[in-house]
């Protein structure tokens, strides 16, 4: 086994979470699953499977990913969702940058490629990121933000990549990704009014499509036919709901401030 510890967040993943922890399980002898209650039985089948099971109330991603960080017992930490999926070519990948000790470089980024409904892997040209996943807990922690989860690195870290890929079942249905979305656009709107960010108004009449485009053809999504439209389609309209959600908070702090100001009689009245 190697000097690595897997740890993963979880609500309600007992269809997707077994075939996370699998593709792991030839790694470690560590894998954490952080969970913030669940009610579909996710919590047996990860113990089931071998990993330690801990809860934790939901604070966010980055929070809850670095009280998983704090879990473990390895020195190498490697991050995974539930959905995801190493695949074998990156997990032997994974085993060799082992083989001779420690790995040469203290963090590395991996390739996620989402795998849609109805696929077995990824479309070979699918639009791929690759975050930081595998890195040496001295040089990193994920960020506190409550809904990006990155990994901040010390200044000068020097990062690898792998060639590999993750497989990410993120999408169970259309109609599950646009229940998931709703509720994600509801922290990212509370987070802009976390961080005093305004966005200006012009941008709702233009962000649908232009998101759409970027999705379309920036990410390719135009590959997979008329599945990868709808998927287009979806993430267009959950880049409009943040910030519909962004000007809907704006509007109402604005009456509050209003009549706030009215009870305290600093609002000019009307002359009779």
């Amino acid at each position: 086994m190697l000097p690595l510890s897997v740890f993963i967040i979880a609500k309600n993943e007992a269809d997707r979470i077994g075939a996370t922890i699998r593709a792991v399980r030839d790694l470690t002898d560590d894998i954490v699953v952080i969970d913030s209650g669940s009610t579909d039985g996710t919590q047996a089948l990860a113990e089931e499977l071998g990993a330690r099971v801990l809860f934790n109330p939901w604070p966010g991603y980055g929070q809850q990913k670095r009280f998983g960080e704090e879990q473990c017992r390895h020195p190498w930490l490697l991050n995974l969702d539930a959905d995801e999926e190493l695949s074998p070519a990156l997990r032997a990948e994974i085993r060799a940058l082992f083989a001779h000790g420690e790995p040469p470089r203290p963090a590395y980024g991996i390739r996620i490629a989402e795998t849609y409904p109805g696929e077995a892997a990824p479309h070979p040209l699918a639009y791929r990121i690759a975050p930081v996943r595998l890195y040496h807990r001295e040089v990193g922690r994920y960020s506190t933000s409550l809904v990006h989860d990155r990994v901040e690195l010390k200044p000068g870290t020097r990062v690898g990549k792998l060639k590999g890929l993750v497989h990410h079942r993120s999408i169970r249905s259309l109609g599950d990704q646009i229940a998931k979305l709703n509720l994600y656009t509801d922290q990212l709107a509370l987070d802009l009014e976390v961080r005093g960010v305004l966005i200006p108004t012009w941008r709702l009449y233009c962000e649908f499509p232009a998101a759409f485009l970027k999705a379309y053809f920036g990410r390719l999504h135009f590959l997979r036919g008329t599945y990868g439209f709808l998927i287009a389609m979806n993430y267009a309209i959950w880049r409009h709901l943040r910030l519909a959600k962004h000007y809907e908070k704006k509007r109402r702090n604005a009456l509050e401030a209003y009549r706030a100001k009215d009870v305290q009689g600093l609002v000019p009245q009307a002359r009779e």
